[in-house]
């Protein structure tokens, strides 16, 4: 079941977090949210936050020209369906869609990504598109509020192949396995997106009715279901409890928070197990109570969905039931159970979390999905704490697993990320490489809605701090109780380790000004116990105002800088980037006698392609980070990434030889055809292994 991996749900938290106001004032957040923990964070939305890098611009032009119009041409047969829903509630008993678990939700996501793009990009053909599909979906709701084609038309009782078993013969008889409030969630996140982008509200409109009537059918009773007994049962795979805090978040309602808050509690508690071939409870997280949960376990996008809903149920309800639980689960991902890109799931087959420890690197799995899943839980629990740790894993997730799931084009991409390939067998289902699309699109479909947002996690405040958290050329405003403040930055990040800002209050005044020394930049490549720097040559990170040294305490992971402001005050900030090395801990008999290469918040690959040979025939005997050479590619698909160089040892079964050994970004392999990769290397000539 593992290939149930609706996994793209994860990136719909960013918009949640980022808070997102409308272009229009009827459309924008109805009630204060946070006011209910006295330290909780306001993420400055990602549509005031202006874009001017080299990094995340170019991305997002490609995200308007080519990712987001392919990926709604291949959502086509999910509007499809749609529309023969509609037909068939309209009086055309023939039209019957072959029934599908999740297919519509792909098509919402794509639709969220596309909404984000109007708000800063307006597009008066991509509007007319996405307005043409939601006059279907409206249609193909029925009048009660219930909206799943395959039980509108009554065909899923026919269909028991992979795509369309396993759904129940009618409503939510197998909420296990059907995914209906799983393809409501992501549509409650489209419409939401789309209304603050437009101020357009039918599709708004479309989800409060169905969950108005989920309410109804889970936690009241509604005579047409189930006898009228509420179903109260979690569901298998969580989604529906972040899109009700966004649907919270722009109505005001708040039915939609109290119903989330019901959805955590019921499960653990609840779980019936229907039918044969049915998940274990701990697949789906449904072993315990969540608040009595204390590691990772089961599918890691569910999970990661799970743990991202309970931090934001716990901060915007004040409880603080979740913190435990959140804590251990958190410690329990760093210190056992994530790749040094930010992976989660290493396991197939279950597409989720294996034993402690157990980190393969071939064979891992770390679906694209779950990366995004652990960059939003991370997000929430910063946005929490106020503790730049948590956003420390959410960048090298953002910056490696995450974006390693999207080529550089745009359009092709990984669902599984290994940490080695031989550019020969397949993995990435059914490939050696990156694919154009796959039967199940949670991945591509997450991405599209993923790489808009990000700039809406690069700055968050309160009353009197500002928190800069990822760093980036940008402008912003951001509001204090005193003023607003204009912030421009300027900076090559994640491949210069300077980074400026000029601050232009709207008159003098005193706040303070949190910078995030990352944890890349002090002891370690990320938090946890599983990795180490090899050797402690790590430079040490330097802070000026107006040119002259300061010297500052950290809190919580941030460099503080309380002071009264002027207008044009500038702010140097210098996190040197030397070349690292990285052990595992030895636990993790993967790594045992390897290291990976780190630079700044990047872990860094050799793919054949630099190399002329197996990279798997590399060894690094000589761990000396000075001997190491960087280089900004100049030309191709890769201008402008930094590569580095080290020497090395090749060995061909008999002897070894010196040579370079060229690494780029693990983010941008598979970029220039198939070919072998190798994150892990091994240190000794002993370790090589040559395949027949």
């Amino acid at each position: 079941m593992g290939r149930i991996k609706l996994i793209n749900l994860v990136l719909g938290i960013l918009l949640v977090l980022g808070g997102c106001e409308s272009k229009k004032e009827d459309a924008g957040e109805k009630e204060t949210i946070h006011e209910t923990r006295s330290h909780i964070l306001n993420p400055v939305p990602f549509n005031k936050v202006r874009l001017e890098d080299k990094f995340w611009l170019p991305r997002l032009k490609t995200q308007a020209e080519t990712l987001v119009p392919f990926a709604l041409d291949k959502t086509i047969p999910a509007v499809e369906s749609l529309e023969k829903a509609a037909l068939f509630l309209e009086g055309d008993a023939t039209a019957l869609p072959t029934p599908h678990r999740y297919r519509s939700s792909d098509l919402y996501k794509v639709m969220e990504g596309a909404a984000l793009l109007l708000r800063e990009n307006p597009d008066s053909d991509l509007e007319k598109r996405l307005d043409g599909i939601i006059d279907i979906i409206a249609r193909a709701q029925q009048e009660d509020g219930y909206l799943y084609v395959a039980h509108i038309t009554g065909v899923s009782k026919d269909h028991d192949s992979w795509g369309g078993g396993g759904m129940g013969d009618k409503p939510y008889s197998f909420v296990l396995h059907s995914h209906e409030l799983y393809n409501m969630g992501h549509m409650y996140e489209a419409a939401v997106a789309y209304y603050q982008s437009t101020g357009k509200d039918k599709w708004l409109k479309v989800a409060e009715k169905n969950a108005q009537h989920i309410n109804k059918v889970f936690f009241e009773g509604e005579p047409n279901y189930n006898n009228g007994i509420p179903v109260n049962q979690a569901t298998g795979h969580e989604e529906i409890e972040l899109a009700l805090i966004k649907l919270y978040r722009v109505t005001g309602n708040r039915l939609y928070l109290t119903m989330a808050k019901k959805f955590l509690d019921i499960r653990g508690v609840t779980y019936r197990p229907e039918g044969e071939g049915v998940m274990s409870p701990t697949y789906s997280q449904q072993h315990r109570p969540v608040a009595e949960q204390e590691k990772a376990v089961g599918h890691a996008v569910r999970a990661a969905y799970l743990y991202s809903g309970m931090a934001d149920v716990g901060s915007l309800t004040g409880t603080d039931e979740y913190d435990q639980a959140l804590n251990n689960i958190w410690h329990n991902i760093v210190d056992t159970k994530m790749h040094i890109t930010g992976g989660l799931g290493a396991i197939h087959g279950i597409e989720g979390f294996g034993p402690e420890y157990v980190l393969p690197n071939k064979d891992a799995y770390n679906e694209t999905c779950a990366a995004v899943g652990n960059v939003f839980f991370n997000y929430r629990m910063f946005l929490q704490t106020g503790d730049a740790q948590f956003m420390d894993v959410a960048e090298i997730s953002l910056f490696n697993n995450s974006l390693a799931g999207v080529n550089i084009e745009g359009n092709r991409f990984f669902y599984v990320n290994p940490l080695e390939s031989d550019g020969v067998r397949p993995f990435n289902h059914g490939e050696a490489g990156r694919s154009p699309w796959f039967g199940t699109a949670c991945c591509p479909s997450n991405i599209a809605r993923l790489i808009p947002q990000v700039s809406g996690m690069m700055y968050s405040h309160t009353e009197d701090e500002i928190y800069t958290t990822f760093y980036a050329s940008n402008t912003t405003t951001i509001p204090l109780k005193e003023g607003n403040v204009s912030i421009q930055q300027k900076s090559n990040y994640p491949f210069d380790e300077n980074i400026n800002l000029v601050l232009t209050p709207e008159k003098e005044q005193n706040f303070k000004l949190k910078l995030r020394i990352p944890t890349w930049a002090r002891k370690q490549f990320v938090p946890g116990k599983l990795y180490d720097y090899l050797g402690n040559t790590l430079g040490e990170w330097q802070l000026k105002v107006n040119g002259e040294p300061i010297s500052v305490e950290l809190d919580k992971g941030f460099a503080v800088i309380d002071r009264i402001w002027r207008p044009g005050d500038e702010v140097h900030l210098v996190l040197p980037m030397p070349v690292r090395f990285n052990t595992s801990l030895e636990a993790v008999t993967a790594n045992t006698g390897r290291v990976a290469v780190t630079r700044g918040p990047l872990v860094y690959c050799a793919e054949e392609v630099d190399n002329q040979e197996p990279v798997q025939h590399f060894y690094l005997e000589s761990l000396d980070e000075s001997k190491s050479e960087t280089q900004v590619i100049s030309e191709g698909i890769l201008k402008n990434v930094t590569r580095v160089s080290l020497n090395g040892k090749l060995y061909d079964g008999n002897d070894s030889t010196d040579k370079e050994v060229k690494l780029i970004p693990y983010y941008a392999w598979n970029n220039r055809g198939n070919a072998s990769m190798i994150v892990w290397f091994p240190t000794k000539s002993s370790m090589i292994q040559f395949s027949d």
